[in-house]
């Protein structure tokens, strides 16, 4: 069944209101993830979210999937309550999500075939989509074959030609180097320029989240909840690289770092 687009710009995209989830771990303690935990995301808007590893980041990113279900409060896609996987929503992972006995070609064409897509425009838009990433002449190459970076352009491309609503990054570029990493904030940035998709961007890394975000969520320590949220007055388009020399970088970086650090347990 088709779900229908977003009614309004006044309508969030992603909603989580007052949102609690537990779980039972292996041994059979009840364990809170997140507790009273409410954020919105707008229509077109990046958002990243930083807190303490093991805070329940991942977890908020599976509550917007529907891949898990709160135990209190409510979380709405466009205004309606989540009830099941929407094919709006796009998914990148910290590890890459290919298939290794396929090519890059036949893994950026498997999303629209799986969806219904004619073949020929399937392939004919998978090629679209490698030239955008930069992976010419490498559309017979495997995953083995390629690069970190290379994986990850791969991966970018399985999941913006499917032309996603919403798109949820859990630490993607964490296993790059610092130099590679640079590259794909900015290529993120120009392909979500022109999508227009909502993001949620999960990281450890506060100048990633400041170098990207529109808005920066930080959380507390586990059970999580929203600490405290920062709007990011960097001019747009931007330069990953150099925005970071910015006074107004430094300033946030600052900023968001005091407020993490009473969380942080070392």
């Amino acid at each position: 069944m088709p779900y229908p687009a977003a009614a309004s710009n006044d309508v969030p995209a992603i909603e989580l209101d007052r949102v609690s989830r537990r779980f039972v771990s292996p041994e059979g303690k009840a364990i809170m993830a997140l507790q009273n935990f409410s954020m919105c995301v707008a229509k077109g808007e990046f958002c990243a979210v930083v807190g303490p590893t093991g805070c329940g980041k991942s977890t908020t990113l599976s509550l917007i999937t529907g891949l898990a279900a709160p135990s209190a409060g409510a979380v709405r896609i466009w205004g309606k309550p989540i009830t099941g996987i929407d094919p709006r929503i796009g998914f990148v992972f910290q590890s890459d999500a290919v298939f290794p006995w396929k090519s890059v070609l036949d893994n950026i064409a498997a999303g629209p075939l799986y969806r219904g897509e004619n073949k020929a425009q399937a392939y004919e838009r998978a090629m679209e989509w490698i030239r955008r990433v930069g992976l010419v002449r490498f559309e017979r190459h495997y995953p083995h074959q390629l690069s970190g970076g290379m994986r990850k352009r791969v991966a970018l491309a399985q999941t913006f030609i499917n032309e996603p609503e919403i798109l949820l990054m859990d630490e993607p570029f964490s296993a790059l180097d610092v130099q590679t990493r640079m590259l794909m904030q900015d290529e993120l940035l120009h392909l979500w320029s022109v999508n227009g998709a909502s993001v949620v961007f999960v990281t450890h890394d506060i100048e990633e989240a400041i170098a990207l975000a529109d808005k920066v969520f930080v959380l507390t320590s586990g059970p999580a909840t929203v600490k405290t949220s920062y709007e990011i007055d960097l001019p747009r388009p931007r330069d990953v690289a150099e925005a970071r020399y910015s006074p107004r970088f430094i300033e946030l970086s600052r900023q968001i770092w005091n407020d993490l650090r009473d969380e942080v347990h070392i």
